[in-house]
């Protein structure tokens, strides 16, 4: 592994995925900086919601569908 000389930036745009790691300076306060962030608790959709689906009875095999033009 070769060393390069650091290079001071304000900002750094990075595309691709060739980064394995990076050097932070001592003065960066990291206590601060790193928190942790517990995930958001989605909504659980409800389960009963009225006017859903077709209103007709279940269990009874697969709906054949409309299909095209009429009866032959």
């Amino acid at each position: 592994m070769t060393l390069c000389k650091p290079i001071l930036l304000e900002t750094l745009s990075i595309r691709g995925n060739n980064i394995r790691y990076f050097i932070l300076p001592d003065s960066l306060p990291l206590d601060t900086l790193l928190v942790d962030v517990e995930p958001k608790v989605k909504s659980k959709k409800r389960e009963a919601v009225a006017g859903r689906g077709h209103g007709r009875e279940h269990g009874r095999g697969r709906e054949r569908g409309r299909g095209r033009g009429g009866p032959r």
